[in-house]
């Protein structure tokens, strides 16, 4: 009898293990990871995310000497408002390393400005399927070299509205920034900044991204356009959640002092999903 009640008593755990498999099956991981991210695409998405991003540039300055390294950390962590709304922090933390990006200026290593940027965005699209926040942003001088520094206090407002349809996902960012306090010998601040974006995610969670990061300086009158495209894909690197990927960017107008021709970007992204209702 001993036997026959033991076999009986393995089917449930079989079953339940069968059930684990199927679940757990690379069709149900990669339909998680191309959900993630889609969600990574949109910036005000219900995800907790650390994404590093890694830009080259070269061809700096008046004489085209100047290179710049800067390792972008930007944090963005959402968090329930209320019942109708969530507010997400998004922070970007530069840390660049630069040579002759003017004549005689040598080289700098060290921390940049932070801007920081609150949105305040709906749980739910609008009835057209819209998703949108608004809120302030923030320049805060932060940065530890002279040449690193715009040394201005700096506020403003920030938007961003986007829609997502099947595996695309396209829509625009855009922020203002005043200098309203700092060192009276810096010049003012008074830029616009502008990102349209596009991205197309496919079942194997590959994004292809193309956006434009647009600046225009109304003090000087002046445009800077870098054109990034970008391939990331979602994997697990153990528990921890990732998304790699990195692409080529091309400056089609810059000033002077900004770079000239390609450049290249990297990105690592850490991954903490969590529900708090917020579109993806």
């Amino acid at each position: 009898m001993k036997p026959s009640h033991m076999h009986l008593s393995m089917q449930p755990i079989a079953i339940l293990c069968l059930v684990t498999g199927i679940l757990t099956s690379p069709a149900a991981r990669a339909a998680d990871n191309a959900e993630l991210a889609r969600q990574l695409a949109n910036p005000i998405a219900s995800l907790i995310s650390l994404p590093l991003q890694l830009n080259y540039d070269e061809n700096i300055g008046p004489r085209d000497e100047g290179e710049r390294w800067q390792l972008n950390i930007q944090p963005v962590i959402p968090s329930e408002l209320n019942d109708d709304f969530n507010v997400i922090s998004r922070t970007i933390l530069p840390l660049i390393s630069q040579d002759q990006v003017s004549p005689g200026a040598g080289s700098d290593s060290g921390i940049g400005d932070i801007v920081q940027s609150l949105f305040f965005s709906p749980k739910e699209p609008t009835a057209d399927g819209w998703i949108w926040g608004v809120g302030p942003v923030f320049l805060v001088p932060t940065g530890s070299e002279n040449r690193l520094t715009a040394d201005k206090w700096g506020l403003g407002p920030t938007a961003v509205a986007l829609r997502q349809e099947g595996p695309w996902t396209y829509g625009g960012l855009a922020n203002h920034i005043w200098s309203v306090a700092g060192e009276d010998s810096r010049p003012d601040i008074n830029a616009t900044f502008l990102q349209p974006f596009m991205s197309y995610t496919t079942p194997e969670a590959v994004s292809y991204t193309m956006n434009l990061e647009s600046t225009y300086d109304w003090e000087n009158e002046q445009w800077s356009v870098p054109l990034n495209v970008l391939v990331t894909k979602v994997v697990k690197f153990g528990e921890q959640t990732t998304s790699i990927g990195g692409g080529l960017r091309y400056w089609v107008d810059s000033p002077e002092s900004a770079p000239e021709g390609w450049g290249l970007r990297l990105v690592f992204t850490l991954l903490y999903p969590r529900r708090t209702g917020n579109p993806a």
